[in-house]
């Protein structure tokens, strides 16, 4: 089977349509659905149910997509083992963080394509935790302290944060002094997520409560400067209004553990190398001297 078949295949899948997927690949939508007709009649099986509207999965294509997308990944593999030194090229897709990668990440994203001319960059920006396997990641770039998984990371810098709030809401509320007294705080939060403290040599563990949730970085700081509660945040988002006093640091006694930026990917036996190229370029950008493997 076409390998181009099959990875145009995958595209419609990703993208939900002929339309786009054409966009994506930079061909005609004639010269798509010839592609897809094709990888459709070696099966014998409809692997997509097409409409006015795009086209979905059926229950094949949801199974074989799967299949599919790594087919393609491994001959992305195969091809970098023999391209010249340094060069890169086909398509690197990056999930990163809404919050922390316009601001931070998009001139390293933005140096890699024009070292790489022939390299093909998409990234998603969103602080919502993509399946990198289901839907098509190269790798993502994830902050803060990870979960255990099938993943496999790569530090490649510190994150430092703070607890802070507004004056206003400091002088209605009070401060609190330990963590034990954020129970009687209002927190800003993204979901249901423990807090961390440093505490001479160890880490104390809160869960908070508060009334205002919202699923990025940047919304939540908008929020903590409103004087609507006390807000955990990482100081690239913070700095700027810790500057002018519109944020002050809370429980300064109480320093948050250094979280880390880490570059995440499939398991595989070898990373991709346009996946090495972007981890080496984030460390020289954002290490301390602390990068390491998870």
């Amino acid at each position: 089977m076409n390998i181009e078949d099959l990875r145009t295949f995958v595209e419609v899948a990703e993208a939900g349509g002929v339309t786009a997927a054409a966009m994506r690949l930079g061909v005609s939508k004639s010269m798509v659905s010839r592609r897809l007709v094709r990888v459709e009649g070696e099966l014998g099986v409809q692997l997509l149910a097409r409409s006015t509207r795009g086209a979905a999965l059926t229950e094949a294509g949801s199974t074989f997509r799967d299949y599919a997308a790594r087919v393609c990944a491994e001959m992305d593999v195969a091809k970098e083992t023999i391209l010249p030194a340094g060069e890169l090229r086909g398509r690197l897709r990056i999930a990163a963080p809404l919050s922390f990668g316009p601001t931070h990440l998009a001139s390293v994203f933005a140096e890699m394509a024009r070292r790489h001319p022939l390299l093909q960059i998409q990234t998603c920006y969103s602080d919502q935790v993509v399946d990198l396997i289901s839907e098509g990641y190269d790798c993502a770039i994830r902050l803060g302290y990870l979960q255990d998984s099938n993943l496999i990371a790569r530090r490649v810098g510190p994150i430092y944060g703070k607890l802070v709030a507004s004056p206003d809401y400091i002088e209605k509320h009070g401060s609190p002094e330990t963590p034990e007294d954020l129970a009687s705080h209002q927190a800003l939060m993204q979901g249901t997520e423990s807090w961390h403290f440093v505490n001479g040599e160890k880490i104390i563990t809160v869960n908070p409560r508060g009334r205002f949730k919202a699923d990025n970085g940047v919304a939540l700081t908008a929020a903590a400067v409103a004087g609507i509660g006390i807000a955990y945040l990482p100081e690239g988002l913070i700095k700027e209004h810790v500057a002018s006093g519109a944020l002050v640091p809370v429980m300064p006694n109480y320093p948050l553990p250094t979280a880390g930026i880490y570059v995440v990917r499939p398991p595989a036996q070898y990373p991709a190398k346009k996946v090495r190229v972007l981890t080496e370029m984030l460390i020289e950008c954002f290490d301390d001297g602390g990068a390491s493997d998870a």
